[in-house]
């Protein structure tokens, strides 16, 4: 399989990936697998991929549990080294071209006290919702990468759907 092929399979196209690179055969070094597995349990636990129904949680604590995952990727890639160069090369796509402008306006908005609005927090969960959805694409790609069963990641994948 090639980079192109595993991005159509899990809908994430519009990560915008230097065209030669997408056409380099796929293979998972056991590190990449291991980083993966670290990186499937970290967005299965967080609200990255979890709902937050409209009357429970908090934004500000959301923003930071998804901002966190900038020093857990971290965290991953140099404890796995170069060998998890597959790994590390979607981590780094994800965070910069998902996650990073996720973080950026809504930071910003929140040292503006965009979280005493009502508006402003429908808004944050709106544009949640949408994050959330790309990065359960991601936890799928994470959890095929470390080798978990096929099962387990569509019973996530049907689960997070069903409480969105």
């Amino acid at each position: 399989m090639i980079w192109l092929d595993w991005l159509t399979k899990w809908k994430m196209t519009k990560l915008q990936i230097n065209p030669p690179f997408l056409n380099i055969e796929l293979k998972f070094a056991d590190a990449d697998r291991n980083a993966a597995w670290e990186m499937y349990i970290e967005l299965l636990t967080r609200i990255t991929t979890q709902a937050l129904d409209a009357k429970d949680g908090d934004e500000k604590t959301a923003l930071a549990s998804i901002y966190s995952l900038f020093g857990t990727t971290r965290t991953i890639i140099k404890s796995h080294g170069r060998e998890s160069l597959q790994f590390t090369k979607l981590a780094i796509v994800v965070l910069n071209q998902v996650i990073r402008p996720f973080t950026a306006r809504w930071h910003k908005l929140s040292l503006e006290k965009a979280f005493e609005d009502p508006q402003q927090c429908a808004r944050f969960r709106k544009e949640l919702d949408e994050l959330q959805a790309d990065l359960r694409r991601y936890t799928g790609m994470m959890g095929e990468m470390a080798g978990v069963e096929e099962d387990l990641v569509l019973l996530e994948q049907v689960e997070a759907e069903n409480a969105a």
